[in-house]
């Protein structure tokens, strides 16, 4: 019987960890390399270190980066819907409500009360008046008078 075809020994080890020496890290000739890339490379590691910190120097290994644009910074203002002050305090506190550190948002429907508030929607103003209620916008006094 005649073969007409062997394949070659690298096409048979292609996809294979060891390539038919045993455990992954023999016969590769590299040394202990530690990983692939920046493997390896992190905050009490060795390898790569200096790579790393020289990176570092221009910006851009360790930590955050980038920036965050004024507009899409979040809104980090007390807020509260028209709909939360109606079904969790409206009913406890009755007309006049205390709301001085918050914005009043306009989801939700308006109701007779008074809210004091540091600021509210157009929307929340708007629904509250055609309820019979309002809202009034207490301003920091202490503020005003140094202006």
């Amino acid at each position: 019987m005649m073969i007409t075809h062997k394949r070659k020994k690298t096409s048979r080890i292609r996809g294979s960890r060891t390539a038919g020496w045993g455990f992954r890290q023999s016969h590769k000739g590299h040394g202990n390399k530690g990983g692939f890339g920046m493997a390896g490379s992190g905050k009490r590691a060795d390898h790569d270190k200096q790579r790393a910190l020289e990176s570092d120097k221009k910006g851009g290994y360790f930590g955050r980066r980038g920036l965050t644009s004024r507009g899409s910074a979040r809104n980090r203002s007390l807020q509260i819907n028209l709909k939360d002050i109606k079904e969790n305090i409206f009913k406890k506190n009755g007309d006049k409500i205390d709301f001085s550190k918050y914005k009043i948002l306009g989801t939700g429907e308006g109701f007779k009360a008074e809210i004091s508030a540091k600021a509210a929607s157009a929307s929340a103003v708007k629904k509250m008046e055609k309820a019979g209620g309002k809202i009034v916008l207490v301003t920091n006094k202490k503020i005003v008078e140094e202006k």
